[in-house]
């Protein structure tokens, strides 16, 4: 008692202290005169409200103890009528979610922290995409939002105590561990107070030990910034972007000085940053549960193994149950043997007694079937079906066949009547819901029901098909998966009166189907309230139980709750005649309070609180348990206060140490007389459970279902249970009926039920019920955010557990900033009170979810939607780091073996070392005459006397007519023109550097060649694009500068361009060397041609942008070139008669030495078609191979892609133009990456039809240090490939697995070994050679490897490093190796090379420098990007990369900005499914942001750089708590 007072006395000081707090409040703010003296009398008894009433209410416990008494009238109910009056429009329904002791708790723990900001990461979003219509407007007529499967859920006071101690604001929730982590402790003091003081400030304490240089205020992610470079849709065609201006071989510090970085040199001075780092503080809360985590040693595969179970958790302790039974059902000898013996008689016996009456949307009487007018038009709704339908001969029914019953819920007469008429017809009613549109939520499965029953006729009535959806043809439409069905209108004017001598034939009660549900045993009167009364008059039911002196009326909470908001206009009525108020969904442990609140205010209009009578019903075992009507003044039965930790582990406890995650359930009366139940694990076989274990109901009963239509197998485990004991024998023969309700049973036989197998969900080895997880939900505050109080939850399967998701429907009104805390704070609730992690909430417009027939929402159908991407959130919050608890351990690299051990390993084993080699060019005999010629220019002006008319190059336009030709002679006296002009106007020397920006064509080469007459180095530059100066200029103007050219040649167009005032934005124009255009030369020629004094001088100069965004030049000396012409000459056999056709670009690599150097070396006539003409005419590349009997083609991947997407649907007219391509011996895609094998394939079977053969397509394989490393020729072996296992990837090992392995990965060849060029696998750290099918990086031995980096600063240690490296064990003759910086592997084959010995295939997995570390394992960005690429159709393109350890993926969307967030859980669950990594940000973005190279290879460090800098414009991010 003492404790009490003093509980009392401190609620009293606490609400004397918030009335003077906010009285002074509203004072100040009346001062101000913001607020008038009405307006702050309004608010102030508002706000003041929740803490006012008498304290008596504020212990849960208290309230726990006096409910077993009888309520009584008291302060509360004279307040009542107040609270429950509300408006039903908006918002309000949601109030019938709650008790009023839960709402007022919840607001009082809530207030305190309402003010303050969250710590959390708020997602970015584009303000255009999301904008919602008002409710109202899409709000299909006749359709509630109030649930039948949900209306129930209330919360008890538990949760109000468990809220009011554990929902502290979501600052200290989530920073709890924060305070001693390892930044700096001003960034955690900043979070854990919830101030967010501004972005600067944040950021200097995030970056307190960086250095940081020209501050400028972040820009505004919330805001959309559309920056040139991704404002338009179209992706820029082929742009090369550096990232951050890197240059390789500079020294870190001459790096831009003005660039803001942080310690890996990423810029920080964005909003998005900060808001990864936010994102990073909340993860470092510790996971919950603190499941054990698994790992099993590299050399195995990972086990996925199921979280081990806490040796703390409770387990059942009492003695096997022994099934309960009811008591016996006595035997009434005149009972009418089956239903249709009981019509007759009633019919006949008391024809004018009424039987139904049903009432119009005013809520009036409007009908009333008697017992005779149901028997008559049964009687003639049977014979018109019977004899009417078909002919004699050929009756379109007969016994036992299934027919629809298509009927509206406010219509019960003509169902009733239909309902009969099938039965004494003896053709089996199917009733089902009407269909309102083709897609109605769970139409498919109700066609695929009928389908399976064979239903072919539909009994419905006039009006009701009337209103069914047509075709324009005025047919009722087809709906999807449904059966063609015959509609039948059953109303009294189309029947057929039965001869007087017809009778139907009524057989006794046997076990055949009857599909019956609920039906009159005996004569009742029944009158029946529809769904449509109740929306427009809630108190409907009320009023009928006091005009009739019903003594039973059946309702469900939902019909409790709106009799309640709604009692107030009718003060006179009695329920005192009411001896039994059925609850149908009692079952529900929320309808305690539902029940409490009804008696508490009805009492007073005579309802008896013995009259209340929750049952328990299911499909298929019918009615499980029903209370009976208690007697007067007799204690009510007692309540079960259980402990819902234990309830998640299956046992019963009560509830006694922790108040706040406590489930208080009601009994649901005792077993149906005659029947038996007992309760077995939900689980395997079924085992009886404990005394103390919750376990599924099952019923043995004549009155339950019999069996599943159609489906034998799952009746048998349903329909035909023999429980077991512990020992696995059976327990008894009687076959038991699963209910698919968990419960127990409890003292005195009482049966108490927890919850729905349905919402059952098993995460991480303990149970949860949705239906309890939707009440926590909508006790935090949801009327700000959830519309009409609809959510819905659900399990999906995800990496080896199941996961929760919350979905709910978003509020129009409902800002941003209360969604998001409403979505945080649902989190920590759920966290609190169920221990469980939320993987995903997500909020949809209002109205959107789908709906079961009665308003509630469709569960299944919602699952199916979130799943396949399709549900459409305008909100989203994903939180896998907290649920995720069963990932590997990271991987901890173990001290290498020595490069000695692994070779004499290797040689103990048998495996030879991972090497391979193309043929040898000393041992080629060549008896051309360009063997004597060491240099490129010399061969051009040999070939210019031997053959001046052999044409050596063809330009062709976009519609496929030749432009421009260069003969050999012309070519020679074009170069002589511009060597003259570069010396005569740019006066320079011999070994300056000359940029050539020209657009692909034939005046590139000339300018080539003319910088090797007049010995320039020549340094071919990709010209900016003229609509993005300002993402491409820089770039030129870079390669420029590092370049040290002093002279620019090029066009005159171009030459405008760069001096242009939209290039001065860009970058300093005065700047630029001397700039010549070569479109009108003088007819002078040199006097001398320079020729170099030794082969190895420089010959031109190759820039490139790297995947990573590194820029990097490499020196090609003209025995290089000279050697590189003369390998791709014997590999590919080019002589003087032969045309290849080369669409790519021309700036670097083999595409530069293919469109300016092969042609010149080997006299063949190459057909030059620059890749932007594609975009003006997609048939140019294929039809000119067809016009010109290509035999060999060049391209790139973007062209084959173009190509792929572009001609899909068009292989017909390719065929109507003649088009055929089975001329093409060889099409090489050239590239430096893995071999993209989906895309070729695709490639190879579109283009099947017009004759391209699959043998013909192949791959290239070089990097910056050696060009041309691999190509497929002429002769030789095929491609091979070979499936890899992916996990044996990350842990950088091979491990060769069949087709169809799980996670496998094919890999094919890349083109065969080019002649004169060797190849060692190495270890990248030990630097020591692998063996046979070993990964390691790739290296190179050739002599037309590059010498070397072209760089500002000499960096002589990155050069010997790369170019002229050794092998540290094993090479005896010391070769110097280049490094490729790729990995991959050698494997030899059965295949014989050219040279007769076996061949040894060389496999390309991915360049070093773009893996990903993450967890201690090597992730190559392709293979996640092509696992998320496939999840969802409006994926165009997908990149990915990581930022402070968090892997942030890309997505580019090319359908609606709806299905932006759909995005967000697919890309999250795939890359868990299949590579075991969270996602720590999903940006989904527009098509083209993602930039791609002329390779057609994404630039993932620019994309990474324009992310952090906030310029890329998403439509959303999303950041992965």
């Amino acid at each position: 008692v003492s404790s009490r007072g003093s509980e009392l006395a401190r609620g009293a000081v606490a609400a004397e202290r918030t009335f003077l707090i906010m009285h002074n409040l509203f004072l100040f703010l009346a001062i101000l005169g913001d607020i008038t003296q009405k307006g702050y009398e309004k608010k102030r008894s508002k706000l003041l409200s929740p803490y006012i009433p008498q304290t008596q209410e504020a212990d849960p416990a208290v309230q726990k103890e006096h409910r077993n008494q009888t309520p009584a009238p008291s302060a509360a109910q004279t307040s009542a009528p107040s609270k429950y009056h509300r408006t039903r429009s908006g918002g309000a329904r949601d109030e019938r979610y709650r008790s009023d002791i839960h709402t007022e708790a919840v607001q009082a723990a809530l207030a305190k922290h309402k003010e303050q900001k969250m710590a959390l990461p708020m997602p970015t979003k584009r303000r255009s995409t999301f904008v919602q219509s008002p409710a109202d407007a899409c709000t299909p007529p006749d359709t509630s939002s109030a649930s039948e499967d949900e209306g129930s859920l209330r919360r008890q006071a538990a949760l109000s105590a468990a809220l009011q101690q554990s929902l502290q604001n979501a600052e200290s929730w989530i920073n709890r561990s924060i305070q001693g982590s390892s930044t700096s402790s001003s960034a955690s003091s900043t979070l854990s107070h919830g101030e967010v003081k501004g972005t600067s400030g944040s950021l200097a304490d995030v970056f307190a030990n960086t250095r940081i240089e020209n501050f400028s205020a972040p820009p505004d992610v919330t805001t959309t910034t559309s920056s040139s470079s991704s404002s338009s849709s179209i992706r820029p065609a082929n742009i090369d972007l550096p990232a951050s201006g890197i240059v390789k071989g500079m020294h870190k510090g001459s790096n831009r000085s003005s660039l803001m970085d942080t310690a890996d040199g990423v810029p920080v001075n964005s909003r998005v940053s900060t808001k990864i780092q936010q994102l990073l503080n909340t993860l470092k809360r510790p996971k919950r549960p603190p499941l054990k985590e698994f790992f099993v040693d590299d050399s195995e595969e990972i086990v996925e193994g199921i979280p081990q179970p806490d040796p703390n958790q409770p387990k059942p302790e009492g003695r096997q149950m022994t099934p309960v039974k009811g008591e016996p059902l006595g035997v009434i000898c005149n009972w009418p043997p089956a239903l249709e013996s009981a019509l007759q008689r009633w019919g006949t016996t008391q024809a004018k007694c009424p039987c139904l009456t049903a009432l119009d949307v005013t809520g009036k009487p409007v009908y009333t079937l008697t017992y005779g007018k149901l028997w008559s038009r049964s009687l003639k709704l049977a014979y018109t079906l019977l004899n009417k339908l078909g002919t004699k001969n050929e009756p379109v029914l007969k016994s036992g066949d299934r027919v629809a019953l298509v009927y509206p819920n406010n219509d019960p007469v003509m169902f009733m009547v239909a309902f009969y008429g099938c039965l004494l017809a003896e053709v089996i009613p199917v009733p089902i819901e009407v269909p309102l549109t083709r897609k109605d939520a769970g139409g498919q499965q109700i066609g695929f029901l009928l389908g399976s029953c064979g239903v072919a006729l539909a009994l419905t009535s006039e009006v009701c098909l009337k209103g069914l959806p047509k075709t324009q043809n005025g047919e009722i439409v087809q709906f999807k998966g449904w059966p063609r069905l015959k509609w039948v209108v059953t109303d009294s004017k189309y029947l057929s009166k039965p001869p007087k001598d017809w009778q139907p034939h009524i057989s006794p009660a046997g076990t055949e189907p009857a599909y019956i549900e609920v039906s009159p045993e005996t004569r009742t009167y029944a009158l029946c309230v529809p769904y449509s009364v109740m929306k427009t008059c809630p108190l409907s039911w009320v009023q009928r139980v006091h005009a009739h002196k019903a003594k039973v009326a059946l309702v469900k909470c939902r019909d409790l709750h709106w009799a309640m908001m709604a009692h107030r206009d009718q003060r006179d009525v009695s329920l005192s005649s009411l001896r039994m108020l059925i609850v149908t969904d009692g079952a529900n442990p929320w309808s305690v309070s539902s029940c409490d609140a009804f008696l508490s205010l009805f009492q007073s209009h005579g309802l008896k609180p013995e009259a209340i009578c929750p049952c328990a019903t299911s499909a298929e075992a019918m009615t499980v348990a029903i209370r009976r009507p208690g007697v007067p003044g007799a204690p009510l039965p007692g309540r079960a206060i259980l402990s819902m930790n234990g309830l998640s582990y299956g046992v019963i406890r009560v509830n006694t140490e922790d108040k706040n995650s406590a489930l208080t359930v009601q009994d649901v009366g005792h077993v149906m007389p005659g029947g038996m139940m007992c309760i077995v694990r939900p689980d395997g076989p079924p085992q009886l459970c404990k005394t103390d274990e919750i376990g599924e109901i099952c019923v043995s009963s004549r009155t339950g279902g019999m069996m599943y239509f159609g489906l034998a197998g799952v009746t048998k485990s349903t329909f035909e249970v023999i429980p077991v004991n512990s020992t696995g024998s059976p327990v008894g023969d009687v076959p038991f009926i699963r209910s698919g309700l968990l419960g127990f049973v409890g003292p005195g036989s009482l049966v108490f039920v927890v919850g729905k197998m349905d919402g059952l969900l098993m995460v991480s080895g303990r149970r949860h019920n949705a239906d309890d997880i939707v009440a926590t939900g909508l006790a935090v505050e949801s009327i700000k955010t959830v519309y009409r109080g609809r959510i819905a939850v659900f399990s999906v399967s995800v990496f080896y557990d199941e996961r929760i998701v919350v979905v709910a429907e978003q509020r129009p009104d409902a800002s941003e900033e209360d969604s998001f805390q409403w979505m945080s704070r649902v989190l920590q609730a759920i966290d609190s009170i169920h221990q469980v992690g939320v993987y995903c909430l997500a909020l949809v417009p209002a109205n959107t979810l789908p709906k079961t027939p009665l308003g509630g929402i469709h569960i299944s159908q919602t699952k199916q939607l979130f799943l396949e991407g399709s549900l459409h959130p305008c909100n989203i919050l994903m939180c896998p780091h907290t649920c995720v608890t069963n990932l590997p351990k990271p991987r901890q690299k173990q001290p290498g073996v020595g490069p000695a051990s692994v070779m004499v390993g290797n040689l103990v084993a048998g495996k030879r070392i991972a090497q391979a080699a193309g043929r040898d060019l000393g041992q080629i005999e060549e008896n051309d005459l360009v063997r004597k010629h060491q240099f490129l220019a010399e061969i051009l002006q040999w070939r210019a006397q031997a053959t001046p008319d052999h044409v050596l190059f063809m330009l062709l336009n976009a519609k496929g007519t030749t432009v421009c030709t260069a003969s050999c002679l012309q070519l020679h006296k074009r170069a002589e023109r511009i060597a003259s002009v570069l010396g005569d106007k740019g006066h320079l020397n011999a070994g300056d550097n000359v940029v050539l920006l020209y657009p692909p064509g034939i005046e590139l080469i000339n300018a080539f060649y003319g910088c090797l007459y007049a010995g320039c180095i020549p340094v071919t530059v990709r010209p900016p694009h003229a609509q993005n100066l300002t993402a491409t200029l820089p770039t030129v103007r870079m390669i420029v500068d590092v370049s040290k050219a002093v002279c620019i040649l090029t066009t005159q167009t171009l030459m405008r361009l760069l001096r242009s005032r939209e290039a001065a934005a860009a970058v300093d124009v005065k700047t630029w060397p001397t700039i010549i255009d070569t479109d009108d030369l003088p007819r002078k020629r040199l006097p001398q041609l320079y020729k170099p004094p030794t082969p190895e001088m420089l010959a031109y100069l190759d820039f490139s942008v790297s995947t990573t965004g590194m820029l990097t030049g490499v020196k090609m000396s003209h025995s290089a070139v000279n050697a590189l012409c003369r390998a791709i000459k014997l590999q590919c056999e080019l002589y003087s008669s032969r045309q290849i056709a080369i669409c790519l670009d021309p700036y670097c690599g083999l595409g530069f030495a293919l469109w300016c150097l092969c042609s010149v070396y080997s006299g063949h006539q190459s057909i030059l078609i620059p890749p932007m003409e594609l975009e003006n005419n997609l048939f140019l590349w294929l039809s000119t191979v067809n016009q010109y009997k290509i035999r060999d083609t060049f391209c790139s991947y973007s062209v084959m892609e173009l190509c792929t997407k572009g001609l899909g649907n068009q292989v017909e007219v390719l065929k109507t133009r003649g088009i055929n391509l089975s001329c093409i011996r060889t099409c090489v895609v050239v590239a430096e990456e893995r071999p993209r094998i989906a895309l070729q394939l695709s490639f190879s079977k579109l283009f099947k039809d017009i004759g391209l053969s699959p043998r013909a397509v192949s791959t290239t394989f070089g990097s910056r240090v050696n060009v041309a490393i691999c190509l497929q020729g002429t002769s030789g072996p095929d491609p091979t490939t070979v499936y890899v296992d992916l996990k044996s990837l990350r842990h950088d090992r091979v491990r060769l697995v069949e087709r169809g392995a799980p996670q496998s990965l094919l890999l094919s060849e890349s083109g065969k070994i080019l002649p004169g060029v060797k190849v060692v696998i190495v270890n990248p750290e030990t630097k020591g050679p692998v063996g046979d099918s070993h990964l390691g990086e790739i290296w190179v031995n050739s002599p037309h490897t590059a010498s070397g980096y072209y760089t500002i600063y000499d960096s002589e240690t990155l050069q010997a490093d790369h170019f002229n490296t050794r092998l540290s064990f094993g090479d005896a003759a010391q070769t110097l190796w280049a490094r490729t910086g790729y990995l991959g592997f050698v494997r030899r084959t059965e295949l014989t090379a050219a040279t007769g010995e076996r061949h040894d295939a060389l496999y390309v997995v991915g360049a070093l420098d773009e893996t990903l570390e993450l967890r201690g394992l090597r992730y190559h960005p392709i293979d996640i990007e092509t696992s998320v690429s496939r999840i969802h159709r409006s994926i165009a393109e997908c990149a990915v990369f990581t930022w402070t350890n968090l892997l942030v993926v890309v997505v580019e969307l090319c359908g609606s900005e709806q299905e932006a967030l759909d995005l967000v859980p697919l890309v999250t669950n795939v890359v868990l499914e299949e590579h075991y990594l969270i996602v720590g940000v999903v940006v989904v973005v527009d098509p083209g942001v993602i930039p791609i190279n002329s390779r057609g290879e994404k630039q993932r460090m620019h994309l990474r750089d324009s992310f952090l800098a906030d310029q890329l414009d998403p439509i959303y991010v999303a950041y992965n708590m």
